[in-house]
């Protein structure tokens, strides 16, 4: 029976490295025959057509998926909106309505990228870091929140909630991938100043009696910022709640060379999963066809390993991705001297020349 993969381009960029990564889906399953692709509005561009971020229509499309590739939604065009029709709202909608509990970030640093970081080589050497990032509670979610108007001030609230079962959730799936990694985990937390912080640390620790076998640190989230930098091949699974996954994946993402090289994967219990990058819409280079597709394509990897369990081609592409590097091409945001710059369309031919 074929899968159905649902794809939301999106806005800004999202439709071009969408569609650059459809090209690479298309020539694997150009001789199994396995995959079906449908596609469908979201974000902004849903907004124009019909209103709302995330239409009744595409809801449905993404609930019968059995994966999803999403490309990125907001455009500073649409600040001025209520909140609930903001592109953004897409996202925080499919996490919820499908149950996307965790997501998962890996930042490797790519051989021949060691010099396209600021941190220098010696020290990125054998970075290969994965976040495991719980999605559907803390600041985001918890309540009361909003803006108050008091009788002399304005006063702002959200309020930051975590269940022990939530935690515990996230911690087991950490331990589980940590087993076939580098057996560590590192917990983040502020549990020196917060209760939320002393319940994670405390349920974390229970969950980790069931895996003797994988080392547990515990990390204050204001060293880890410090540590990722200074040390960042030390660390191997990094268990984040919602908040501190948010800031902590986008600095192990620019530690690798560019944002646009870093794939995610948002998992809900079933392991159906919503695959994008994490770089964002980015509409100032929307439509030059200068955007980086790697993040895209490997995000694709992550999807035919945890949603669609077909390994192999999951290291496929990788391999591809990472020989594509090799041979020296380059899009623009990782560009250097000596190297070949070529476009979005360019890298991704080549990519699957490789593949």
């Amino acid at each position: 029976m074929k899968k159905n993969i649902a794809i939301f381009g999106g806005d800004g960029i999202g439709p071009e490295i969408t569609n650059s990564c459809l090209k690479v889906l298309k020539a694997i399953d150009f001789h199994t025959n396995q995959l079906n692709f449908i596609q469908g509005l979201i974000g902004g561009a849903a907004f124009e057509a019909h209103g709302y971020p995330l239409p009744a229509e595409s809801l449905t499309m993404a609930k019968s998926a059995d994966a999803i590739l999403f490309g990125a939604v907001g455009d500073p065009k649409y600040d001025n909106l209520n909140r609930d029709l903001r592109p953004e709202q897409a996202i925080l909608g499919l996490r919820k309505e499908l149950g996307l509990y965790v997501n998962l970030r890996p930042a490797k640093v790519f051989t021949s990228l060691l010099s396209a970081s600021t941190i220098k080589s010696e020290v990125l050497k054998n970075t290969d870091i994965l976040i495991v990032r719980e999605l559907l509670e803390d600041v985001y979610f918890g309540e009361p929140r909003g803006i108050l108007n008091q009788e002399n001030d304005i006063q702002a609230v959200n309020t930051m909630v975590y269940h022990k079962s939530t935690i515990q959730c996230v911690a087991k799936l950490s331990f589980e991938l940590a087993n076939a990694r580098k057996q560590k985990v590192t917990s983040i937390d502020k549990a020196n100043v917060l209760e939320v912080s002393e319940l994670w640390r405390q349920s974390v620790n229970e969950i980790a009696r069931e895996f003797p076998n994988i080392q547990l640190n515990h990390m204050y989230v204001d060293n880890a910022s410090m540590q990722l930098i200074k040390c960042p091949s030390e660390f191997d699974v990094i268990l984040c709640g919602n908040l501190f996954g948010d800031i902590l994946s986008d600095e192990a993402a620019m530690i690798t060379g560019s944002i646009g090289l870093i794939p995610s994967a948002s998992l809900n219990q079933q392991k159906k999963g919503l695959y994008e990058p994490i770089h964002g819409s980015a509409p100032d280079i929307a439509g030059k066809g200068i955007a980086n597709p790697i993040a895209t394509i490997l995000s694709a990897a992550m999807m035919f390993r945890y949603s669609l369990a077909d390994e192999l081609t999951a290291i496929k592409i990788e391999k591809s991705v990472e020989k594509t590097l090799e041979q020296g091409f380059r899009t623009e945001d990782i560009f250097s001297e000596g190297n070949q710059l070529v476009n979005c369309e360019q890298m991704t031919d080549q990519i699957i020349v490789n593949l």
